[in-house]
């Protein structure tokens, strides 16, 4: 009966021991269809009914005993399906022929996970085994073998199983693989067993193992090595596990992947964090620092092509230059160097020295017997700077970050003033005909080459990166043409405005559609994204309106003023009396007052965005990349000197925005009017534009010393501009007057011509 008993303990029933859920399963009652009959809730090993010679009491120690049988089986079938192998020939899920557990044709998916655990528990059932195989030697050494001997020698046991078999019942019923697995047993590590919290503690181990290999793929090597998405790092583009690429044909494709297209998408939208699969007790932020280590790894050791034979050919022609020197002592021993530069240039990103070094660390963490959240979350922290560091070698120094930086301040930020003075110059008379929608932008490059020929030197490494786009023209071009104030030739042949268009009906010309475009190579790519790019072209645009505006004003003044000698000289030479030129500037004066004021606000608006915001922020931008020796931090201190550009230049207050873009308009019509004054007088279009340009100007002004703006971060700037607006109080006190009084504003008293 002992033997039988001993059997039994390991799994194997007979006469002795019966199992009642094959006794079902043999008389049909349907129990295999039964999903939840799988897996019962309690031990189905029971005595034979028929066994009269055991005591009662007997027989509830034995039934307690045959449990661990149950147990036993039930555990060491996990385990064996858990480890089959079969999932490393083909990624696809798999089931095994011989398997109830199972349910009957749902395929079995492939989990490294739980076959990390089912190794943990067949350490633990080899325990076991032992244990019965030492009662049984205990049985036989004993002259009168007793019952308690068994009792004894199993009983640590009676805690041990009937957990592990719940936990692997919670598996199987809900599927639960990866991350999920190890915050499960991460959760039940927490009980008040010693002997079981260590045996948790062992399956979660072995759990830990597969998930530092992981990040060792990753963070060492850059390659994802996730065969049925149980990491917390998952590719973008996964869309079923049966089509997921296995290590082999993850290498393979890294192998061929050289396209900078390719390396791009890896880097912003190849991979992500997979909530569901991210370990609760690994936070966020830790996480996040995993993704991005992994993804510099990959950036650093797989440079695009472009980039590999820049590098070379850089490395060549310096070493060929070398050797001419060394030719002369009758060395040239350099010149076997030559061909194998290209091979290093990978290395040189990432040296060996440093992936030993974090494989190490990741080492130290596997070799550790607990998980211990601060010394993870260290070395996390410790490999992300390593990453980070060359990643910003790459970036910074190799790439000339700096000096893309300031190309992208000369031609987006307008920093480069004499270029855009010329080009503004040179399209003057072609920005005063509407565009046109074939040949507007092939128009514009014959200025812009022009200006590039007058002031950039040839020395300028960065300017053949800037190309002029007219992008939203094609697709706005019937509203632009139709918002564009509408001109005709008069008999000097000078443009002039249609008379008759009302000033609500006019808006933004086509030509402030125009915008600047930098071509950017690997790796530099991973800075200037797209939005980045975009941020610059939205302040390229409303800096080149500024500047045109500006000069628009000073060119109309700088016309009639030359009219004006012109007339003084003509009358002079005639002899004759000057009082009509006298008479002439006395009616122009309110006129001109008027130009005056707009200039004024177009220069101080300019000027502070020029100096105080751009200049400024250059400046603090320019000492973060003095300072700092991370890639990421780079990013960051990028985002918060654009951000400081849009908020500070108010590009990102609607309706700041839309009263400054009035104005603009405002005043290149006022130009366009007086340019015209002495031929074709329009008072009522002048005195039109002058009411609003004092309605938009004192609105302005008093939005932006309103509370709200005043508390926000544009403040000490915003004071700065403010008090050149109103150094003499004019602004406030206009402001006031508009504010208080309902009436409109009078006309300015042009005097009628006699």
């Amino acid at each position: 009966m002992l033997h039988e008993l001993l059997l039994a303990l390991l799994g194997f029933t007979g006469d002795f021991v019966i199992d009642e859920r094959e006794q079902a399963e043999t008389l049909g009652l349907g129990a295999a269809d039964n999903p939840l009959h799988q897996f019962p809730d309690e031990p189905t090993f029971r005595l034979a009914p028929d066994l009269s010679f055991l005591h009662p009491s007997e027989r509830n120690v034995i039934q307690r005993l045959i449990s661990l049988g149950f147990y036993y089986r039930e555990l060491d079938h996990f385990a064996t399906i858990s480890r089959n192998l079969s999932f490393i020939q083909s990624t696809k899920d798999f089931s095994l022929p011989h398997s109830p557990e199972l349910l009957k044709g749902k395929p079995r998916k492939g989990s490294v996970y739980r076959r990390a655990i089912a190794n943990g528990i067949v350490e633990i059932l080899s325990v076991y085994r032992a244990a019965v195989l030492q009662v049984e030697q205990n049985l036989l050494s004993d002259p009168l073998p007793i019952l308690a001997t068994v009792t004894q020698g199993l009983n640590k046991f009676e805690v041990l199983l009937p957990p592990l078999y719940e936990l692997i019942v919670e598996i199987e019923r809900e599927d639960i693989r990866g991350g999920q697995l190890l915050n499960l047993l991460h959760k039940r590590c927490h009980c008040g067993v010693p002997e079981l919290q260590a045996c948790i503690q062992r399956l979660l181990w072995h759990g830990h193992q597969v998930m530092y290999n992981q990040l060792t793929y990753w963070m060492v090597y850059g390659i994802l090595q996730d065969q049925h998405g149980e990491f917390f790092i998952q590719r973008q583009d996964r869309k079923t596990e049966g089509h997921e690429l296995s290590h082999l044909d993850d290498i393979t494709n890294l192998m061929q992947k050289s396209t900078d297209d390719g390396a791009l998408t890896d880097w912003h939208l190849g991979f992500h964090i997979s909530l569901e699969m991210l370990p609760e007790y690994i936070n966020m932020r830790v996480a996040e620092s995993i993704l991005f280590a992994g993804k510099a790894v990959k950036v650093l050791r797989n440079p695009t092509s472009s980039f590999r034979l820049q590098e070379s050919s850089v490395r060549q022609s310096v070493l060929k230059g070398s050797c001419r020197v060394q030719g002369f002592l009758g060395t040239f021993g350099l010149e076997r160097e030559i061909p194998q530069s290209t091979n290093l240039i990978a290395e040189d990103l990432l040296p060996q020295s440093e992936a030993d070094k974090i494989d190490a660390m990741l080492k130290e963490l596997k070799q550790s017997s607990e998980f211990q959240k601060r010394l993870f979350e260290s070395t996390i922290s410790s490999i992300r700077t390593i990453a980070a560091n060359h990643l910003w070698q790459l970036v910074v120094v190799r790439a000339d970050l700096n000096g893309h930086l300031k190309a992208l301040k000369d031609y987006f930020l307008l920093a480069k003033g004499d270029f855009f003075q010329c080009f503004l110059e040179e399209s003057r008379q072609l920005m005063r005909l509407p565009p046109r929608q074939s040949t507007a932008e092939a128009d514009l490059m014959v200025p812009f080459q022009l200006a590039a020929l007058k002031t950039v030197s040839d020395e300028d490494k960065y300017f053949p990166r800037v190309s002029l786009r007219m992008p939203s023209f094609g697709i706005n071009m019937t509203a632009t043409q139709v918002d564009f104030p509408k001109l005709k030739s008069n008999a000097d042949g000078n443009l002039v405005p249609l008379q008759g268009r009302t000033l609500a009906e006019s808006s933004l010309d086509g030509w402030d559609g125009v915008a600047l475009e930098y071509s950017v190579d690997w790796p530099l790519q991973l800075f200037f994204t797209q939005e980045v790019i975009s941020k610059y072209r939205k302040v390229f645009q409303y800096l080149i309106r500024l500047k045109r505006t500006q000069m628009e004003l000073e060119k109309s003044w700088a016309a009639v003023m030359h009219q004006d000698h012109i007339d003084f000289a003509n009358n002079r030479r005639d002899c004759k009396n000057n009082s009509i030129p006298q008479h002439r500037r006395r009616r122009s004066l309110p006129m001109w007052r008027v130009r005056e004021h707009m200039t004024f606000l177009i220069r101080n608006l300019q000027f502070y965005i020029q100096v105080d915001v751009i200049e400024s922020q250059w400046n603090v931008l320019q000492a973060h990349l003095q300072d700092s020796r991370d890639f990421t931090e780079l990013v960051g201190f990028h985002q918060e000197y654009l951000a400081a550009l849009i908020s500070q230049s108010f590009l990102d207050i609607g309706s700041v925005s839309r009263i400054l873009d009035s104005i603009m308009k405002l005043c290149l019509q006022f130009c366009w009017i007086i340019e015209q004054y002495e031929s074709n007088p329009n008072i009522s279009e002048l005195e039109h534009i002058t009411e609003e340009f004092n309605k938009k100007s004192n609105s302005l002004y008093t939005i932006l010393r309103s509370s709200r703006l005043a508390g926000s971060q544009r403040a000490p700037f915003l004071r700065q501009f403010l008090m050149r607006l109103n150094f003499n109080s004019f602004f406030e006190q206009t402001a006031r007057g508009v504010l208080n009084v309902v009436k409109a504003r009078p006309a300015i008293p042009f005097v009628q011509q006699e």
